[in-house]
């Protein structure tokens, strides 16, 4: 393993921990001595990582370091590129635009042998049935879920019979088809799941839900753990 190697599985280690992590079993997660793990620990750090800790209290990894995408490696630049791709083709202009603004910044700073390796890919991805048109703007759901902040949505069911709700975003699940919004429903007192091509309008509210949104994913995962399914049926939307 080169160091650049090594300093990548270093950062990919620490980043899927939560908690601090000793050095010993940190170099001997890498094969290396525990002097040589410190040694790459100031270089990273040296480089902008934000790595908290010492000897002999573990180390932690703090949000806010990107990895450069000259280290991705070909499979994971052609899973990237597919993503992309698959985003850019659907009706929602903000991810689109996200997307392409994130392939353009791999582009910017990718070595000479990945930029070549982008253009002749030969990786296409074919037209997508984006499903019915949406009448609200998704990003908005995915900002409240950002913010951890309620939604007032206007909800028409199937027969076109329109709501007015007051949810906590839990989750967004994006199918070929559609986009459903699992949340917990002041109205049913209950979770529900949502179409985005029904809901009539969106509307980010300041008020906090009085749960946190992971321990509601939990407690709805603990519900529906297939996740949001495949058929949904007309009662999850009442």
């Amino acid at each position: 393993m080169s160091r650049a190697q090594r300093l990548l599985a270093l950062l990919q280690d620490l980043r899927g921990r939560r908690r601090p992590v000793t050095g010993e079993v940190l170099a001997a997660a890498l094969g290396v001595s525990v002097r040589t793990l410190y040694r790459d620990i100031n270089v990273l750090r040296a480089q902008g990582a934000r790595i908290e800790g010492e000897a002999g209290f573990g180390y932690v990894l703090r949000p806010g370091f990107l990895l450069p995408p000259l280290m991705f490696t070909p499979d994971e630049i052609e899973a990237i590129l597919i993503g992309v791709s698959w985003v850019a083709r659907r009706r929602d202009f903000a991810m689109e635009a996200s997307a392409r603004s994130a392939l353009a910044k791999i582009e910017a700073v990718a070595p000479d042998e990945v930029r070549e390796m982008l253009d002749r890919s030969g990786l296409l991805v074919g037209a997508i049935d984006p499903g019915e048109e949406m009448t609200i703007d998704p990003d908005v759901i995915r900002r409240a879920l950002r913010r951890e902040r309620k939604l007032n949505l206007t909800y028409a069911d199937a027969t076109a019979t329109a709501t007015q709700r007051t949810v906590w975003p839990v989750a967004l699940a994006i199918y070929e088809t559609t986009q459903v919004l699992a949340a917990w429903c002041e109205l049913r007192d209950d979770f529900r799941h949502f179409r985005l091509d029904r809901i009539r309008s969106a509307d980010v509210l300041e008020a906090h839900p009085p749960r946190r949104r992971r321990a509601l994913y939990k407690a709805w995962r603990a519900r529906e753990p297939d996740c949001v399914p495949e058929g949904l049926t007309e009662s999850d939307h009442r």
